[in-house]
């Protein structure tokens, strides 16, 4: 965007379309910005629904929002005549942890996992058509649970439509189509960029159901230098974090910092402490912001 209007960083969700892929587009939004971008949960060419696009340095975000639960509305078909009170049972009886094995034309190993749906609904029936919304982990394939669905019902079935509702904390709320986005942005370019600024959404959306850990002043510039977090510098926790879990880490003042990994659990965050609590993986806040408060270079605990 010309006069530096366009945010160099953030997300922007895109109501994804039947037929492309969603490479393309992601590239077509990355055209539309000149931005480089990436995105978080593929979806198939034949899916339309939330695709959450990020934008340059929130491309560092991928690992995290991929990991989030997923929604879906999707037309399953059933290959036989069944009772409505069978299917709405079976509906109920795939609640919970399920195994699947990727489809064949899946781009990953087929091998035997475990997911979680965590609610199934029955919305509509109609004949042999079943509308469903189906709540579930990231990486759980909609187009098996259908055919493995069909099996428990009697006669078979099938996925015949699916879209995407949630990704994470992102919903078809927030979500603009293509065109809407070349329309942003062509009123940027003409110096109205409010409703471009309003479709780029901050960094801090993304990690909105990550447990948050404030830091102080003092240790801000050593993390920004990918320095280990110890007791020293912490300020405080808001949430419940097991060893390994991700956390956002943050300023007293709100701003983010990084996304780090816990190396303790969330009960062994002691301000003051000497020992070390997390580990930044993904920086965000540039090196210099704030003065510096470590002493040797060699000391990676602040």
């Amino acid at each position: 965007m010309t006069e530096g209007r366009e945010p160099r960083t953030g997300i922007v969700v895109i109501d994804k379309p039947r037929g492309p892929s969603s490479h393309q587009v992601t590239a077509w939004a990355g055209k539309i910005l000149g931005v480089p971008v990436g995105h978080a949960g593929t979806l198939d060419p034949g899916v339309s629904g939330v695709l959450v696009v990020m934008l340059g340095p929130a491309a560092r975000l991928a690992p995290y929002l991929q990991r989030g639960e997923k929604e879906y509305v999707c037309i399953w078909r059933l290959h036989g005549d069944v009772p409505e009170e069978r299917i709405r049972k079976v509906a109920e009886e795939f609640e919970g942890r399920i195994y699947q094995r990727p489809p064949k034309k899946a781009a990953v190993k087929r091998a035997l996992r475990i997911r979680t749906i965590n609610r199934l609904e029955v919305l509509e029936i109609d004949g042999r058509s079943v509308l469903i919304r189906v709540s579930c982990d990231a990486g759980t394939y909609v187009r098996s649970l259908c055919h493995h669905m069909g099996l428990a019902a009697g006669p078979g079935g099938s996925m015949r439509e699916l879209r995407r509702t949630r990704s994470g904390s992102f919903a078809e709320a927030d979500a603009h189509t293509l065109q809407e986005l070349e329309d942003a942005a062509s009123a940027a370019r003409e110096g109205n960029p409010g409703p471009l600024d309003g479709m780029i959404l901050p960094i801090e959306r993304g990690i909105a159901d990550l447990a948050r850990v404030t830091i102080r002043d003092t240790a801000v510039d050593a993390i920004c230098h990918g320095a280990s977090l110890a007791g020293v510098g912490l300020v405080k926790v808001d949430g419940a974090l097991g060893k390994g879990d991700p956390a956002g880490i943050f300023t007293q003042k709100g701003e983010l910092v990084a996304v780090g990994v816990a190396l303790v659990d969330s009960g062994a965050f002691v301000p003051g402490s000497t020992g070390l609590v997390a580990v930044p993986r993904a920086v965000f806040m540039s090196p210099g912001i704030y003065p510096k408060g470590w002493r040797k270079r060699k000391e990676r605990m602040v």
